[in-house]
């Protein structure tokens, strides 16, 4: 038999095995019913993932310190940590939001077998699938895992995601025909982030405020509380202002949200239009979807699988009252307007990846990291399954993913499910003690801009 020669990690993944850079993608998925465990680990066993390379790979790394995959036998009883006891808390989500804050700050993922496991937490019929990073992003992470899925209505269909469209930048770098004022916009904003970006890495950084992280803070204790909205309440909002996204709405209730959070936490008044700067994760690939997944894991020189993805600053703004509400979506469109016109992310990724391939991996850790503390949160919104679901014929209530901890003291992460979307909303409790109250600024934002939507809507 002949064995497999070893791989080299890709220079994103070298990026993530950092330990500055170390991430975990946690996801929580909820069953209505108890776990049945056997069912759950056939599954496991005779799924896709089992058949892809990276998560039959240990990570090592050779006298230089380069690091390669090397193909491994997998013994999934060793992925699998099962809790049969109940957890802590006043409920099931809330036990196991607790439960996946503690690994999110001090849980990494052992190296003597391939970075994967998955927590049954069978008291609470919840499982948490953890994948390090450096094995692919979330659009390819999430392809992979709604794989073990099926549709509730239809066992024998996988489930539909709604993510096949084409992102901006992937559709700013493909177009065919382009314009004299296209091209003189896009020279221009894209000239005009990057130096933003450039700086940012360098030494700009945010105003403190009672919501700022920094060095150091990826160390502490977390938190983690969900915001949850409905799509048919977003979308209601986005017909009120003329062409614009669910990411446009989203960012309008952050900034929405935050500046109710502020008014209640901040001991003096701040001055209107104070900048606040998210980071956000854009995915560079053409395509996305479980339509494309046999792509994805074919292995050939033109596989799109792992970490494609670029990264945007994305500024919202303190402010302290509106006479119309719309105006934080309004807003947060005019921003998103422009990035897309820019090639930040392409320019983000390509920055990271030279620097990794000419410099090493370190270096780059330390300017990633840089970013992170002169900014102030991260944020990522990842469209799911648009019907119900079942996880080994077990129907699904939530999927919810998070990461581990990073120097911001707010991460969050939306996804969407069955008309639902959640809002992870991940916190370094000693800087927000009660990231309940945040979620409720986020879900009160909402409800504001529902109201100011219908209200134009009619007029």
């Amino acid at each position: 038999m002949t064995e497999t020669p070893d791989e080299p990690l890709s220079p994103t993944g070298r990026l993530f095995m950092q330990p500055s850079s170390d991430e975990v993608i946690n996801c929580i998925v909820a069953g209505e019913n108890p776990i049945a465990l056997d069912t759950l680990k056939s599954e496991i066993s005779n799924s896709l993932m089992l058949k892809h390379p990276r998560f039959c790979s240990l990570m090592l790394r050779d006298r230089r310190g380069r690091e390669h995959w090397r193909r491994t036998a997998v013994d999934v009883d060793r992925h699998l940590v099962v809790l049969r006891a109940r957890l802590s808390g006043a409920d099931d989500d809330e036990a196991v939001s607790a439960y996946v804050a503690g690994l999110a700050s001090s849980s990494p993922l052992a190296a003597d077998k391939p970075l994967w496991e998955i927590h049954v937490l069978a008291a609470h019929n919840a499982v948490v699938f953890r994948v390090h990073h450096a094995l692919g992003d979330g659009v390819s992470l999430l392809s992979l895992l709604l794989t073990h899925c099926r549709r509730a209505d239809d066992p024998a269909r996988l489930p539909t995601v709604g993510g096949s469209r084409a992102s901006a930048a992937s559709t700013l770098l493909t177009r065919q025909r382009w314009g004299f004022w296209e091209i003189v916009k896009l020279l221009w904003f894209t000239f005009f982030y990057v130096v933003e970006f450039v700086l940012r890495v360098a030494w700009l950084s945010d105003r403190r405020t009672v919501v700022s992280g920094g060095s150091g803070v990826e160390l502490w204790p977390r938190r983690l509380a969900t915001a949850r909205f409905r799509l048919a309440d977003m979308k209601i909002v986005k017909r009120a202002v003329t062409d614009s996204t669910i990411n446009d709405v989203l960012f309008g209730i952050i900034s929405s949200g935050l500046s109710r959070y502020l008014d209640m936490r901040e001991s003096q008044a701040l001055r209107n239009g104070i900048q606040i700067t998210g980071i956000a994760m854009v995915n560079l690939r053409p395509h996305t979807g479980l339509q494309e997944l046999s792509q994805l894991m074919s292995g050939d020189p033109g596989s799109r699988w792992g970490n494609k993805f670029g990264v945007i600053l994305l500024p919202v703004y303190y402010h302290g009252s509106e006479a119309d509400p719309l105006e934080f979506v309004k807003r947060s469109k005019a921003m998103i307007d422009k990035k897309k016109l820019s090639l930040e992310a392409p320019f983000s990724y390509k920055l990271m990846d030279s620097i990794i391939s000419l410099l090493g991996p370190k270096l780059a850790s330390m300017l990633k990291y840089r970013l992170l503390c002169n900014t102030t949160f991260t944020v990522s919104n990842v469209v799911g399954p648009q019907e119900e679901i079942t996880l080994a014929g077990n129907p699904v209530k939530y999927i919810r993913p998070t990461s581990s901890s990073l120097p911001h003291a707010i991460t969050m992460h939306m996804m969407s499910y069955a008309g639902i979307a959640d809002l992870q909303i991940l916190v370094a409790k000693d800087v927000i003690p009660d990231p309940r109250v945040l979620a409720n600024c986020f879900q009160d934002a909402l409800l504001e801009l529902k109201a100011a939507a219908e209200a134009a809507l009619k007029s």
